[in-house]
C-alpha cells in the first residue's frame, strides 16, 4: 500500500504541496482533523485512517484539501510562491557558497540510485521485493529524486497554474466589433 503522504499527493494536492514547506504542521492538522476528528493525529494514526479508511478517507481527503485551500486564499497565503521562494533559497546558497559540486554529487548520487532500484526491480534476476520496508524505501528515494529534479527543472505546479489560468481568460479582443 501507498504511504499516506503519496495518497494525499494524488487526492489532495494543496494539502501535499503544504506538507512539503512551512505550513506542514497545519496541513498534518488538517488531514487529522478530517480523518480522526482530532488536530493532534499522529502519522501511524492517518496512516491508518487511510489504510482502513477506503473510500471514505480518500473523500475526507479531498474535502480537507478544498477546505484547505479556502483558509489559504482567506489568508492569502500562496503556497505556490512559498515553494518558490523555497527553491530559489536554496540556489541563492548554492551561488553564494560556490559548493556546486557537493549539491551535484548528492544529486547524481539520488538519481543515480533511484534508476538503479527501478532497474533492479524491473530487470533484475527475478526476485520479488516482499518487505514493506522495501517499498517504502523505494518510494522515499523515488520523492527524493523527485526533488533533485524539481530543483535542476523546476516544478510542473507553476505550468499547471499558467495553463489553468489561459484556459480561463477571455481573449483581450473579446468585447470589440469588427
Amino acid at each position: 500500500m501507498k504511504g499516506w503522504k503519496e495518497i494525499i499527493g494524488t487526492v489532495a494536492p494543496t494539502l501535499a504541496t503544504a506538507l512539503g514547506g512551512p505550513l506542514a504542521g497545519a496541513a498534518t492538522q488538517a488531514i487529522s482533523a478530517a480523518l480522526l476528528g482530532k488536530n493532534d493525529g499522529t502519522e501511524d494514526e492517518i496512516a491508518a485512517a487511510f489504510a482502513t479508511g477506503g473510500a471514505d478517507a480518500l473523500q475526507k481527503a479531498r474535502d480537507a484539501d478544498a477546505a484547505f485551500k479556502v483558509r489559504m486564499r482567506e489568508l492569502d497565503i500562496d503556497l505556490e510562491k512559498i515553494a518558490q521562494q523555497d527553491r530559489e533559497s536554496a540556489r541563492e546558497r548554492e551561488s553564494k557558497t560556490g559548493d556546486s559540486l557537493t549539491l551535484r554529487a548528492l544529486a547524481a548520487l539520488i538519481v543515480g540510485s533511484f534508476i538503479a532500484v527501478v532497474w533492479q526491480v524491473l530487470f533484475g534476476d527475478g526476485s520479488r521485493i516482499d518487505t514493506v520496508l522495501a517499498g517504502t524505501l523505494i518510494g522515499y528515494l523515488s520523492a527524493k529524486a523527485d526533488q533533485v529534479i524539481g530543483y535542476y527543472f523546476g516544478s510542473s505546479a507553476s505550468s499547471a497554474r499558467k495553463d489553468d489560468l489561459l484556459h480561463k481568460s477571455v481573449p483581450a479582443d473579446a468585447g470589440k466589433v469588427r
